[in-house]
């Protein structure tokens, strides 16, 4: 028995120290120390020793078991030293090699032309406000001198969050006028860019969800000249000097007189094609002077206070500064569209 012990004993340690990696090592630990070991076997042969000799192979057994678990542990913390170093070796970081230069992203097109305008009104003295996007009817109707009836209060036209169309998605920014003639002291000089909502069909130059940006001076001896003049001056600067344009006259309720403003088609030069519908001219914006009823009903005397007020869709400024052809590519997130830009 004990020559048993002896070869077992020559038997493991050589096993276990050519043991390549963590499983096999634990294979032979299974081998030779598990319930149904080789060490095992050897010691269910201790009932045919006689009382003299049973002690003295317990006592080598015991030995042999300790030799070969301090085989494994040695072999496993080399194993695991070897696999920290190939580790090492495999990640290892040169510090002296460039970084790779990260993928930044950038603005939006429409929202590169939104800082233009803030920067040219606010370089006119202008502030910037914003307002809900959910409005009350009296707001974003009836204090804007829009009766009952009107067809834009349809709910064909608007959408409606209410059965007593009371509560509604604004149709446009002008709302900001009364909230600023409301709670602003005079004189005033603001800009309102935000999301308006009309049921609109999509096409190539509408969408039932775009931006207007609203703007309005109410002042002493202010008049239409000012209007057309600023707005003229807006334009250029967005688009250039020399940039054609054209007031047309036109009706709102809360301007009076009231007009159009126009630029010339920037992909067919006023020849006519699909993106201005043959007609050579893109609107741009609709303004006035503000009317006198609107002004009263804010507590403004428009017999001393004058103003005027425009409102620009965002999405056709863009349009025009950077040559877009349609409206949906600027909505539809395309990579491809987004990265000319």
């Amino acid at each position: 028995m004990k020559e048993m012990m002896q070869a077992l004993r020559e038997a493991s340690i050589k096993a276990i120290l050519n043991a390549d990696d963590a499983e096999s090592l634990e294979n032979l630990r299974v081998k030779y120390l598990g319930k149904k070991g080789e060490l095992t076997a050897i010691l269910r042969q201790m009932g045919k020793l006689s009382a003299e000799e049973r002690p003295v192979m317990g006592q080598l057994a015991n030995q042999l078991r300790s030799e070969i678990e301090n085989a494994i542990d040695q072999r496993r913390n080399e194993l695991s030293a070897a696999m920290l170093e190939k580790k090492l070796e495999r990640e290892t970081l040169d510090v002296t090699l460039p970084g790779e230069k990260p993928h930044m992203g950038h603005k939006h097109p429409m929202y590169n032309v939104l800082d233009q305008i803030k920067d040219i009104f606010i370089g006119m003295g202008f502030e910037i406000v914003d307002g809900p996007e959910v409005e009350l009817a009296d707001y974003n109707f009836t204090k804007l001198n829009i009766d009952e009836g009107h067809p834009s209060r349809e709910w064909t036209d608007t959408f409606y969050f209410t059965e007593d169309s009371r509560i509604l998605l604004r149709t446009q920014t002008s709302p900001m006028q009364i909230h600023a003639m409301e709670t602003r002291e005079l004189p005033i000089r603001i800009i309102a860019p935000g999301r308006v909502y009309r049921k609109d069909e999509v096409d190539a130059t509408h969408s039932p969800m775009f931006h207007q940006i609203e703007g309005m001076v109410i002042d002493k001896g202010v008049t239409m000249a000012d209007l057309k003049a600023t707005l003229n001056l807006v334009v250029e600067k967005i688009y250039g000097k020399g940039t054609v344009t054209r007031f047309r006259p036109h009706h709102f309720p809360f301007t009076e007189p009231s007009c159009e403003l126009d630029i010339q088609c920037h992909k067919c030069g006023g020849k006519g094609c699909s993106t201005c519908k043959g007609e050579g001219w893109i609107e741009v914006l609709g303004a006035g002077m503000v009317h006198p009823k609107v002004l009263a009903g804010c507590g403004i005397d428009p017999d001393v206070y004058s103003g005027w007020a425009f409102g620009m869709g965002l999405e056709r400024l863009a349009m025009g500064e950077y040559k877009i052809t349609d409206l949906r590519l600027i909505f539809e997130n395309d990579v491809r569209f987004l990265e000319q830009f």
